[in-house]
This record gives structure tokens, sequence and C-alpha cells, in this order.
């Protein structure tokens, strides 16, 4: 009698470790992607995914960093190129000057970062990632992106894109 308890145990267990595979198997897979956000009183810091493919079951994978600068309204960042370990491409943007904030104004900035797969543009590889700026005395918000080089040389700072804004409410 022992003896068939510990049977059935042990063929419940497998049948149960099969089922368990099996539905791991098909169940809906999500990726997982997360953004890392920092901020103190004159700025603020947050990293993006640039790149991210898998091509014959490796994975590569690029990220850059952007800062905002609340005092001046100026946006910059750098993708860092995963192979040589160095920013091989930079960023900016006259935040002030999109949001037409008044220099005696007292501006308040808000960053966060989001996911897009934009078309291609001629030689262009576009992020993975678009940039969401909002602005409180302008009640806009603008979204902004970029392209990478995914080369070992380092190029000349180039302007973010300003793909398009709304606005959340009536200026002040």
């Amino acid at each position: 009698m022992q003896k068939q308890n510990t049977n059935n145990r042990m063929v419940w267990l497998v049948v149960g470790v099969l089922a368990g595979l099996c539905i791991s198997y098909f169940w809906p897979h999500e990726p997982v992607s997360a953004a890392t956000s920092d901020r103190d009183t004159n700025f603020g810091l947050i990293t993006v995914p640039v790149r991210d493919v898998t091509i014959a079951g490796v994975r590569d994978t690029m990220e850059g960093v952007f800062v905002i600068d609340y005092l001046t309204g100026r946006l910059q960042g750098a993708v860092i190129n995963p192979r040589i370990g160095k920013f091989t491409s930079a960023y900016f943007r006259n935040l002030a000057a999109d949001f037409k904030v008044d220099p005696e104004a007292n501006p308040h900035y808000t960053l966060a970062t989001g996911t897009i797969q934009l078309a291609a543009r001629g030689q262009a590889s576009w992020a993975n990632a678009i940039l969401y700026v909002g602005e409180l005395n302008s009640g806009m918000i603008h979204a902004y992106a970029f392209s990478y080089n995914d080369n070992r040389a380092k190029t000349a700072p180039v302007p973010l894109v300003l793909m398009d804004g709304f606005r959340f409410r009536q200026p002040m």
C-alpha cells in the first residue's frame, strides 16, 4: 500500500511538471522594458532603450541617457555604443524655445520615455524610444525622436527631432 501511494505521488508530480511546462510554452510572452529616472531640484535624468534586437539568438542592445536642465530649459543626451564602451552619439534641444517659455518665468518641465517603431528615413536608424517632455506654464507636451550612430566613430551632437505636440491645458 505504501509503495502504491509513493508511485501515485510521483506520477502526479511528473504530470504537474509537464502540464506547467506546456502552459508556460504556449502562454503569451511579454517583453519587459524599463527606464530609469531620477531628478533633483535643478535637473532630471532618464535612461532610454535605443535598440533591442535579437538576431540568431544573440541579443543586441543599446542604451542612451538624457538630462534635462530645469534652469536653462536644455535637454541633452548621449547613446553609448556597447561594442566600444564609449558615447558615440550626442543630442540636444532648447526646450525653452520649443515651449516658448518666457525667460523671466519659472518653467516646470517633466520628462518621460516611451517605446515606438518609427519608419526609416534614408540612412537613419531611429531609436526604439521616444522622449516626452511636458511644460506646465505652456500647457504643452512634445514628443522628441532621435536616430543613433551604430558606428564606432563619434559624431557631432545633433538636435533631437520634434515629432509632434499637444496641449493638455490652457497656458498660465
